[in-house]
Parts: structure tokens; sequence; C-alpha cells
């Protein structure tokens, strides 16, 4: 059996414990503070930065988007890869300031209060549990299209295969998300280069009508105004989220000062490559109008070409791009509830760690409830877990929100002398943060007006009230047998 050990959680009556990490520690030689392990080089660190902003969002959801706004589809992803990058480099600042595991709950709990910090790290870890239930959930029904097996068997499946790797490494981990990403780098390429072989040298059946003059000959570049334009903006910020993953892997980099910036840095070209340049080039070789929601563009853009295969091949895809979702979210589940353990804001039983430095508990908790979600699916597959699944998206962007806010209150210490400056500061920075906070405003509001999004921001006030009681009204005892303690 593997053995544990338990993290010092801060506090006197928890001396032995950490006396017991230590040991591990030096036994290792390459276990961090928090008892990690350093087991994420640079090729991984990459590839997960450029994984996290590729997704089912672009593979999927970017039919229905492309359907409400045609080809100004293309500058709302621009745009709002910009403030990605801004959000970006405002945590790349922080990370450089302080490399935690628990990162923007970490910052949020330092630079705006306890009570942030508390809500960050719940919402962030529901966040990717929701994601993670609907990933997995997905994954199953995406093999029914090769084999005809039933599809709790899969769930259940890849849902044991990734919870196992992510106890057994962090490397382990690591190696998973640089294959998934892998698959997706490498589809949205190859789709990049066959459409401009097309557009160049006219094979193919959509060789004859292929043209760039298809991004402003059907209605226009805004063929349904720029409300619609607009009116798409929050599916575009659905498809970056996981982007801020980058952020949880501080703690387990083997040599963050250098690997992160750099990781951070990438954000501009991969969105003007995987999202600016793909769109680009499909939407010249198929017009917007033949583009339907709820079917890929990748698949619609295939047909188009005569490549029957293409269907097989985006299913596959797709299938990957699910698996790496349901990844991420075992690891950084883990993490976060780890971290609000560790300070006194979650039962202390998170805090145990494998051997390898892995978030036993927390992980195992998170992927139960994973499971727990694919039966309700299963049982009761209606609009309901629909609508709260859409709770994805709000929760999400509150992350964002906790960086730039705790990002404008640390570059004002540092200016004042009171902390110690950033190795890598955010350009244009405080403006450029105070600008995505307002953006972020922004997506809120269009999510108001829209109904079919509207139900998330129901939720967002049901989900506070829970926090808000479970912080200020604690029990007396929790699983761990100790009581939570606000800090």
């Amino acid at each position: 059996m593997t053995s544990l050990q338990v993290e010092n959680d801060r506090s006197g009556d928890e001396a032995a414990d950490g006396a017991t990490g230590r040991a591990t520690e030096e036994a290792t030689g390459q276990a961090t503070a928090e008892g990690y392990q350093r087991g994420l080089g640079a090729r991984q660190i990459q590839m997960i930065a450029i994984g996290g902003a590729i997704g089912t969002g672009l593979f999927l959801g970017a039919g229905k988007a492309i359907s409400k706004a045609g080809p100004s589809l293309i500058l709302a992803y621009a745009i709002a890869g910009l403030v990605i990058f801004f959000i970006m480099r405002a945590l790349g600042e922080l990370l450089m300031y302080r490399p935690v595991s628990g990162s923007f709950s970490e910052y949020a709990r330092e630079f705006v209060g306890p009570f942030a910090g508390f809500v960050t790290g719940w919402t962030y870890w529901l966040f990717w549990v929701v994601t993670g239930i609907t990933e997995v959930t997905a994954a199953a029904t995406y093999m029914t299209y090769w084999w005809n097996i039933p599809q709790w068997v899969s769930a259940l499946v890849f849902t044991v295969i990734l919870y196992g790797a992510n106890l057994i490494s962090v490397k382990l981990f690591g190696e998973l998300e640089f294959w998934f990403s892998m698959v997706k780098v490498t589809a949205i390429i190859g789709m990049i280069l066959i459409c401009a072989g097309i557009l160049t040298l006219g094979f193919s059946d959509a060789g004859d009508t292929a043209s760039v003059s298809h991004l402003w000959s059907h209605g226009g570049f805004f063929p349904t105004g720029v409300g619609g334009t607009l009116m798409t903006l929050q599916i575009v910020m659905f498809a970056f989220l996981a982007v801020e993953l980058v952020g949880v892997t501080a703690g387990e980099s083997k040599d963050p000062e250098t690997t992160l910036p750099k990781a951070v840095n990438t954000v501009p070209w991969r969105i003007a490559v995987f999202y600016v340049g793909a769109l680009i080039m499909i939407l010249s070789v198929v017009p917007w109008t033949e583009f339907q929601p709820g079917v890929s563009p990748f698949v619609a853009a295939f047909e188009k070409m005569g490549l029957g295969v293409g269907a097989a091949i985006v299913n596959f895809v797709v299938l990957t791009a699910a698996l790496s979702s349901c990844n991420s979210g075992m690891y950084s589940t883990g993490r976060m509830l780890r971290d609000l353990a560790l300070n006194g804001q979650g039962p202390k039983l998170f805090t145990r760690l494998t051997r390898s430095g892995t978030p036993l508990v927390g992980t195992t908790f998170s992927a139960a409830l994973m499971l727990v979600g694919v039966w309700i699916n299963y049982r009761w597959p209606g609009d309901a877990f629909n609508k709260v699944v859409s709770f994805a998206t709000i929760s999400g962007m509150w992350a964002w929100v906790m960086i730039l806010v705790s990002h404008v209150r640390y570059r004002t210490r540092a200016d004042r002398g009171e902390l110690p400056q950033s190795s890598f500061k955010a350009p244009g920075a405080p403006w450029t943060s105070l600008f995505a906070l307002a953006f972020i405003g922004l997506v809120i509001v269009l999510m108001a007006v829209d109904e079919s999004a509207r139900v998330s921001l129901y939720c967002a006030p049901v989900w506070a009230l829970i926090l808000g009681v479970a912080y200020f009204f604690p029990s007396r005892r929790d699983p761990g047998g100790a009581a939570f303690k606000r800090r």
C-alpha cells in the first residue's frame, strides 16, 4: 500500500506530522516547502499552457458562435485573446513574486482577504468538478462513435485511469497532459495547412469555391451587426477557461523562474494561431452561412472538402480534449482543496499527501464527485443538469477577477516599496488589469441579457450564500477532526 505523509498545517498541534513531512522532503531532495515534488519540466509546462487554451470550446462551441456572429467572430477571439494575455501577465507577475501551488487562491487571501481566498479556492474547485463531470460524460459519449458500449463503463474507466495517473506522480500527470495537448495542437495545425493548400492549390471538393473573400462577401464582416458579435463574447471567454491552470503548477515546476514566464509569453501566438488563424482559414474555405449550432466547424469543414475521414479524426481530437480537461480537473481540485485545508479553510483531512507528493484525499474526494455526476447525468440527462453546468463559466471567470484584483493591489504595494518587486512585471499595469476587469464586467452584463446564459448568474448568489454560511458559521468539528479556522 501507498504510505501517507501528513503536511504540517502551520499550527503547533501538527508538529509531529510536520516533522514527518520534512523527513520525506529531505529524502527526496526535490520537495517544495508545501511538500510537493518539482516534477514538471519546461516541456510539460509549455504544453499544459498550450493545452489549457485549446478545448471543446473551440472544437465544438465555435459552431454556435459562428452562426451568431459570422466572420466577426475572428475579431471577438482576437480582442478576448488580448484580455486573456493581460490576465496571464498579471498572474505571471504574481507567480514570480511568490510561486505557490495555491496560486490565485493564495493571492486573493493575501491581497483581498481571508474570505476572498476561501471563496476563490472553493469556487475554483467547484468549477473543475463541474467541468470534470461534463467532460468525462462527453468522453464516454464520444466512445460510442466507434463501439456500442454502455456510457457508464467508459466514464468509469476514464475516471479510474486519470485518477490513478494523478496519484502516482505529478510527472505522469504532466506526461499525459503533454500528449493530450500534442494531439490537439497537431489537429489544428493540420487543419490550417490543409486549408492553406486548398486556398493556394485548389484541391478537394471545396477548391473551386474557396476564397478569402468569404470573410466579407456574405453579408459583410459583421453580418449580424456589432450586437451579434458582442453576444458571442461569453462563448469566446468560455473557450479560454483553464488557461490559468499553468498558475496552479507553480509549486511543482522544476524551474518556475524560467518556465512559467516562457509559458505565459506564449499566450499571444497561441491565440493568434489556434483561434484566429484557424478561424480565418476555415471561414475562407467554407462560407460562414454553412455552419450550424451544435456542429463542430472542423467536422463541417472536412465534409465540405469531401474528406469523410474528417469526422472520425475530429471525434478522436474532441475525445482527447475532453480527457485533457478531466485530467486537469483531477490535478487542480486536489491542490486547491489542500491549499484551503493548510490555511484552515477546509477539512484537515485534505492535507494528506502520498509518498510521491500528490494530494491523496483531495483528489479522491473530487474524483468521487465526478463519478456521482456521471451517474446523475445518466439518470436525469435533461435541462436541469445542463443549467447546473452553465455555472462553470461564471465560476471560472471569478478566478480571473481575483487574479486581476490581487495584481492591482500587489502592484500598488510593491510600487510603494512595501513588497519586493516581481522579476516578471506586466507591461502597462495596472491599467491593463483594470481594462481586463472592465471587459469581464461587460461579459457578465451580456450574460444577463442573454436568456440562455442568464441561469449561470442565478446560480452565483446561491453558491455565494452557501460559502458565506460555511465561512462565518463553521461547524465545530470537520471530517479531519479539527475546526475550520478563518485566516
